[in-house]
């Protein structure tokens, strides 16, 4: 019997090793999550099987954390062995802590060399017992494949207003994107090429600044003259953002867009059809808000789509400074401005769905027009509580006093903004060539299957800067009101859904459901759970003490 046992044993401890060397060998997670949080993308798994180097990934990640990001840190490395699991090529990972064990007058030489191939620290202050510390970490990674390499961003939305909670759990959601999409562009070599439009009264670099800064992580981004360019820069662009125009455009520059449309080029287009401003209604109380001449409609109208005329007020808006009268002083209060609509998007579309409303000032309705050849889908929307106004029309800051009726904004919901794909008619079919056009751009009329997003509100990738020192604020953040809008992830999206084929935008918008602890709760119950926890088990053990010991007294008194 005794060897019965021992050779039941012995057979047991077999198996446990070998089922460990197994493991080493072949690794695999079973996921039973209900968000699938474990389980690779299709899309991720056929980016890594096209992948024909070896790829290393250095995280920075690493030493003394604090909890929050060793739940990062942790969510990163699982990942990554997921990566290594199903790839093609060897993936080498290694954590490090960058300046763990240098010297503190030798750290700056390490962030700088850092800081040239686009490594960047963020500074914590961490609570403990003596008060505040600070503590620098890099939350960063570096993905290479033979002599490329491309810096990925670990801790995402660290905008102004934010909680490193919120951070970390976004964060968390988009790790597959941004490694899967740094993997494609080191394996690949394609680096997409995205110009914002100069030369027809766009805004300054510092109101493009944070969506420029923001695109070039994935892209090469910068400024592009429409009067200047050649037909050469047109073919290395991928896609053009016309971001607020408020010149009228020429023909020759319409000629120059209509090219990069048959040509495969994807155009966003950002117009404000109506010219108002904030600025100037702060300054005189009200303004007359007239149409813009940007002769752009023909060509919109030929691509399928039109922006109206008119201007949405709608009471899901967002909130403006007011300067009260009150005593001597101004008082400064925040009150809702029914022309900052903020859009509400179609949540079965990829390219919004799990994103914050966003922020617009003084929209216009965009329509779309039948097109042979071109799809339209409608990305956002105003809420039902809305009016339209044709325009021109007086705007006054007074109407802020008044009331709304309730009854005159219950409308059906307006578009804001369309998606439009297909093949595009080329607007110069059978038409001169402009004046100024030098070159052969060649007479197609009909474009390659392309796609194109019409906007009504030229302010919506804009950020805001402050007039004290010129400082840039993050895409979508509001200052007066701290409250982050989903301008920037909007952005992004975009970029991801007309850069590539592959349609990695689906991996943007994976949602891990972080179930953290409510922590006024937990304050409130702080006592009953230390007594469940603490005194109730030993209040059981004593009970079963005094049980056994008259249990034992019946059983041999007897």
């Amino acid at each position: 019997m005794v060897k019965r046992n021992w050779g039941r044993i012995l057979l047991f401890a077999i198996l446990l090793i070998l089922l460990n060397v197994v493991a080493n060998y072949f690794y695999h997670r079973f996921d039973f999550t209900k968000d699938k949080r474990f389980t690779l993308n299709p899309k991720s798994k056929t980016i890594l099987d096209k992948a024909s180097r070896q790829i290393t990934v250095t995280v920075f990640l690493d030493g003394d954390l604090p909890s929050a990001f060793k739940r990062l840190q942790h969510a990163t490395a699982d990942l990554l062995n997921d990566y290594k699991a199903n790839s093609s090529v060897k993936i080498k990972v290694v954590f490090t802590d960058p300046i763990s064990g240098v010297a503190q007058q030798e750290q700056d030489t390490v962030l700088s060399n850092l800081y040239r191939i686009g490594i960047e620290p963020t500074n914590l202050n961490i609570k403990n017992d003596a008060g505040f510390t600070q503590k620098t970490i890099f939350p960063m990674a570096i993905v290479q494949a033979g002599d490329r390499q491309i810096a990925v961003k670990l801790l995402q939305n660290l905008d102004a207003g934010g909680n490193y909670e919120e951070n970390i759990n976004n964060s968390i959601q988009n790790l597959e994107y941004v490694f899967t999409s740094a993997i494609k562009k080191v394996s690949t070599g394609i680096n997409p090429r995205i110009g914002f439009t100069e030369g027809n009264g766009e805004p300054a670099d510092p109101y493009l600044s944070d969506a420029m800064k923001s695109l070039s992580d994935s892209y090469e981004v910068g400024r592009v003259d429409l009067n200047q360019i050649s037909k050469q820069g047109l073919d290395k662009l991928k896609i053009l953002f016309i971001t607020k125009p408020q010149k009228e455009f020429s023909e020759a520059v319409k000629y120059k867009i209509n090219y990069f449309v048959m040509n495969g080029g994807s155009v966003v287009w950002s117009i404000d059809q109506v010219s108002a401003s904030l600025d100037s209604l702060q300054g005189a109380g009200e303004q007359l808000a007239f149409n813009n001449k940007l002769n752009l409609d023909d060509m919109l109208f030929m691509y399928g789509a039109r922006v109206n005329y008119n201007i949405v007020a709608d009471l899901n808006c967002a909130e403006i400074p007011i300067a009260m009268n009150g005593g001597q002083q101004r008082d400064i209060q925040m009150a809702p401005w029914i022309y900052y609509p903020v859009l509400i998007p179609d949540t079965s579309n990829n390219m919004v769905r799990n994103i914050d409303g966003i922020k617009t000032e003084f929209l216009s309705t965009v329509d779309t027009i039948g097109v042979k050849g071109v799809r339209k889908t409608t990305i956002l929307r105003t809420s039902p509580y809305n009016i339209v106004y044709n325009t021109p029309r007086v705007l006054s800051l007074e109407s802020i006093a008044e009331r709304p009726d309730q009854k005159l904004y219950s409308n059906p919901q307006r578009n804001a903004a369309v998606l439009l794909e297909g093949s595009f008619p080329s607007v110069f079919l059978n038409r001169a060539v402009p004046a100024g056009i030098t070159e052969n751009y060649g007479s197609a009329a009909h474009s390659k299957t392309t796609k194109m997003i019409v906007i009504g509100d030229g302010d919506m990738f804009l950020n805001q800067v402050s007039g004290r020192d010129g400082s840039v604020f993050p895409l979508g953040f509001d200052r007066y009101t701290q409250r982050n809008f989903g301008n920037k992830a909007f952005l992004l999206n975009i970029a991801d859904y007309l850069s590539s084929d592959d349609n990695l935008i689906e991996l943007r918008n994976k949602e891990v459901k972080v179930r953290l602890l409510d922590k006024q709760l937990l304050r409130q119950s702080k006592t009953k759970w230390q007594f469940i926890n603490l005194i109730l088990p030993l209040l059981l053990l004593i009970l079963f003490a005094i049980f056994q010991h008259y249990y034992r007294k019946y059983k041999y008194a007897r």
